[in-house]
């Protein structure tokens, strides 16, 4: 039952994200989530998830395909994503409507139902350079 109520969490958090409705995320994630790898300035708890999905949120429909997500007991992960850049600015790129797919790996352990621990990588080297940016040698 535990894993039953853990995916529908990820569906939660898949459709808030998507919809914009970032209130949702309160009931996703545990008042005291640790992020382990979180984005530059994001901030603890639920409110620094929804300040990153705020700027993620600049892409439509950030969610993952039929192969993700997998679960064994109270870890889930997922790790491909078909997002399209809208139509705002993201990182100084003006809009492109392009429809991108970005590796990456998210894994969440729960509690109770709710998010406790995230891990993450994603590729957003790659992201970028899809959406037309330049990157020169360092």
């Amino acid at each position: 039952m535990a894993q039953d109520e853990n995916l529908a969490a990820l569906g939660k958090l898949a459709e808030a994200v998507s919809s914009g409705n970032l209130a949702v995320l309160d009931e996703v994630f545990a008042p005291n989530v640790v992020d382990h790898d979180p984005a530059p300035n994001q901030g603890p708890g639920p409110d620094g998830h929804k300040r990153f999905f705020g700027i993620a949120g600049r892409f439509s429909r950030p969610n993952g395909d039929g192969r993700s997500p997998r679960a064994n007991r109270d870890r889930h992960c997922h790790g491909l994503y078909h997002p399209r850049h809208p139509s705002r600015e993201f990182a100084g790129i003006a809009p492109t409507g392009r429809l991108i797919t970005a590796r990456g790996m998210q894994i969440a352990r729960f509690e109770d139902g709710k998010i406790v621990e995230r891990w993450g990588s994603s590729d957003e080297l790659g992201i970028l350079l899809k959406l037309g940016a330049k990157v020169s040698p360092g």
